[in-house]
């Protein structure tokens, strides 16, 4: 079934679409938490959330692009169980992630005026500008939080050139935000 039948669903209120997600989407969702939460009984708890998520979101909302819609639910249901968990039943490769991120990405802390759609908008377009391996490469790692291993095997790359890749394209989207006078 393919995702305008399964938003219809969901109009319809037909528990259906639950099912249909399932069968679309269900390893993708698990993948996400799984990757970031690296327990398997708590990504199950947030793809179930997210079937609740996405049954609680549609209608109103119709979206464009239901996979990633579905995926956007389950990773923000991740970060913020991530944030609850204690500190040792954290992900390593996670937080790491997180920490490259800061380094390049306005601390809110510090500048509470940041308007985060402006920032989002901002990466968006600076990743469309980007060759299709590297922006792929950054999604991979930051959206989707595989480890540098799985993406070097899924692009056939070594795990240097990965890192090299990630670490460029840090650094200029760092310069990008900084010309256009996000302080990072």
């Amino acid at each position: 079934m393919n995702d305008f039948h399964i938003i219809e669903l969901y109009f319809a209120r037909d528990e259906q679409a639950i099912r249909e997600t399932e069968t679309a989407y269900g390893k993708l969702l698990f993948r996400i938490a799984y990757n970031i939460l690296q327990d398997d009984e708590d990504a199950k708890e947030i793809v179930n959330d997210t079937y609740i998520g996405l049954w609680n979101a549609i209608p109103p909302a119709k979206p464009q692009y239901f996979g990633a819609f579905a995926a956007k639910i389950a990773r923000n249901l991740s970060l913020k169980k991530l944030t609850y968990l204690a500190r040792e039943k954290q992900s390593p490769s996670v937080l790491l992630s997180l920490d490259e991120l800061a380094s390049v990405l306005p601390d809110d802390r510090f500048n509470t005026d940041m308007d985060e759609k402006i920032v989002s908008e901002l990466i968006s377009r600076f990743l469309r500008k980007q060759k299709t391996v590297a922006r792929d490469i950054f999604i991979r790692k930051y959206y989707f939080f595989d480890s540098v291993a799985d993406i070097a095997v899924r692009f056939s790359l070594s795990e240097s050139k990965v890192k090299n890749i990630l670490f460029v394209t840090r650094k200029k989207l760092k310069i990008c935000l900084q010309k256009e006078g996000i302080d990072v």
